[in-house]
């Protein structure tokens, strides 16, 4: 993207404040990532080819506790060293005048992001294998660290996990949408009244699964992205929502029945669980139930996301044939979670 011509980036004063912290050759290209419809990431190139990676918020209409990017940064700070690997940083700022938002920039991190099975198909089965391992396995890291240790403990409210959920996506959907969801509000309601019992507090990611995650060149992974929704609380809501991107051919979801860890090679669902069971000490009878919670926070995700996109925050106008898909995704995960999960 031309460096005068850049949406949601100052140039002159993004690059000024780039360059009192690395080196660097400029002119900067800042290139925006497709990838992604929350906050808007960019890779940044100089003349010497280094490369860094900057997030801000989207544009426009957004909720600021989900785009905090000073709260992104802080987590991904903590967790240097954990075990659990994240990009390195470079630095966070908070001062709109330099960027009109806040922005923060890590290390680019070499890989591979494996969104679809068409991303999947250069992959052996055994690379995919390995792929699906590691992605449980830290998943696994990140549910045994204490919070407390790596300087998380005051991130957030460590109990009542889903009930806070539940009444967070329950709001952004009653004051942001513009139509009626009568099954997203019955579903609430099952939800609400069956909430398992909570077996400790761990760092939960928010949207753990493989296309936010970069896949190094051994194929494990090499770095877990994309932190905005990371709170504390009960970390099996994360196993639900891994399990449920593991993907479903006959989902009315379309992404979910392109996802790359349908190709052969990879685990199935049963051995996704089995692995994480082996590493943990929580008891996943209740995993239907976070199933079930996840299919319908989803929705209320993507209906988020349809209403951000109508008042074009997401950094273009041109919506095409994938807005006109949205209100069908929140339909059918809400009637696919509803056929599935109905009995809760």
């Amino acid at each position: 993207m031309a460096t005068e011509d850049v949406i949601g980036i100052e140039v002159p004063r993004v690059t000024a404040w780039l360059r009192e912290r690395v080196d660097l050759e400029g002119p900067l290209d800042f290139d925006l990532v497709v990838h992604g419809r929350s906050n808007l990431t960019y890779v940044v190139n100089d003349q010497a080819g280094r490369k860094w990676v900057l997030r801000r918020p989207p544009l426009g209409h957004v909720l600021a506790s989900a785009h905090d990017m000073g709260r992104e940064h802080r987590i991904i700070a903590a967790l240097q060293g954990s075990g659990v690997p994240v990009p390195g940083l470079v630095g966070h700022c908070s001062d709109d005048a330099v960027n009109g938002a806040p922005f923060y920039v890590m290390a680019f991190v070499e890989g591979h992001i494996i969104k679809t099975l068409a991303d999947a198909e250069p992959f052996t089965p055994e690379q995919r294998r390995t792929q699906g391992e590691s992605l449980v396995d830290v998943l696994g890291t990140l549910h045994g660290l204490d919070p407390d240790a790596v300087g998380l403990g005051d991130l957030g409210k460590k109990e009542d996990y889903i009930a806070r959920q539940l009444r967070r996506w329950k709001r952004q959907v009653d004051e942001g949408s513009d139509r009626t969801l009568p099954l997203f509000t019955e579903l609430h309601g099952k939800l609400e009244a069956r909430i398992p019992v909570q077996q400790g507090a761990g760092i939960v990611h928010g949207d753990y699964r493989l296309d936010n995650c970069m896949i190094g060149p051994d194929n494990t992974v090499a770095a877990v992205l994309d932190w905005e929704l990371c709170t504390l609380g009960d970390v099996l809501a994360d196993l639900g929502g891994l399990v449920v991107w593991w993907g479903d051919p006959d989902s009315a979801d379309e992404n979910l029945r392109d996802v790359p860890t349908l190709a052969p090679g990879h685990l199935t669902e049963a051995e996704v669980i089995e692995r994480y069971a082996a590493s943990s000490s929580r008891d996943l009878s209740d995993l239907p139930y976070y199933l079930a919670f996840q299919f319908w926070r989803l929705a209320a995700i993507i209906e988020g996301v349809r209403v951000r996109f109508v008042a074009g925050a997401m950094g273009g106008k041109d919506i095409g044939d994938e807005m006109a898909g949205f209100e069908a995704r929140v339909d059918g995960l809400l009637e696919g979670a509803r056929q599935r999960y109905g009995d809760l």
